[in-house]
């Protein structure tokens, strides 16, 4: 059974949300982790319900591949309405694809040369060739994502949130790759954000965000916040 706690923030009444942190294409525990969440609604039925992905599905870990088609072709959790958000190694997978050599050089550094060998692309294979192999319905996946989503008084997306400026004023850049600057304010955000992007051993919980990346790539569990009403608990595999 999960353990909740109280939360900093709160959603309506009747609704769950199953939030998963960066997934880096770990398979088998992001499947696991689904697992559980069906085996928790089950458990404990709820009226309304979202699976929401924080982003970064690609690089590092072996199984990128694996992990965006598993996502285009199953129904991870059946009957649970799923949300995916973009992460800034799909930002920067993206500009690679598209042509840009700065970007594909900061891809390689970044864990994309994991990605290429997932899609089965060589080491000697030019940039030029990357695109070929990916697929149509990968690459709509890839453009579709979403940048953030919002409920009750949370904000979720992938890194966090530039202290001090309005939603709507957010750049990209920041929301895709802000550390040190959110991480270190205690400010009142006017809403407590839901982030990945910045790896630690155990999801962190503050007054004013949660950071559920748990460096499931490198040994870490892949962790999944559960948010309902003014609790949360976590399940982890």
């Amino acid at each position: 059974m999960i353990e909740l706690r109280q939360a900093p923030a709160a959603l309506p009444r009747g609704r769950r949300l199953y939030v998963i942190g960066d997934i880096h294409g770990s398979i088998a525990k992001l499947r696991d982790l689904h697992g559980q969440i069906a085996a928790d609604l089950r458990a404990r039925p709820v009226g309304s319900a979202l699976l929401l992905h924080l982003g970064d599905y690609v690089d590092k870990g072996g199984d990128s591949r694996a992990v965006v088609d598993y996502l285009l072709d199953e129904d991870p959790v059946p009957g649970v309405e799923m949300l995916n958000l973009t992460g800034n190694h799909e930002e920067t997978m993206l500009a690679a694809l598209d042509g840009d050599g700065a970007a594909a050089a900061d891809w390689l550094w970044g864990g994309g040369r994991a990605t290429l060998d997932s899609w089965g692309i060589a080491g000697d294979a030019t940039q030029a060739t990357w695109p070929d192999h990916f697929t149509a319905p990968q690459m709509r996946f890839f453009r579709r994502l979403h940048l953030h989503h919002q409920e009750g008084g949370y904000l979720f997306v992938h890194a966090g949130i530039r202290p001090g400026i309005a939603l709507e004023d957010q750049s990209r850049e920041d929301m895709l790759r802000i550390r040190h600057d959110f991480l270190g304010s205690e400010r009142d955000h006017g809403m407590v954000v839901v982030h990945g992007h910045t790896a630690g051993f155990q999801p962190v919980v503050r007054d004013n965000r949660i950071c559920l990346d748990t460096a499931a790539w490198s040994g870490g569990p892949l962790t999944c916040g559960v948010f309902e009403g003014d609790r949360v608990g976590f399940l982890q595999a």
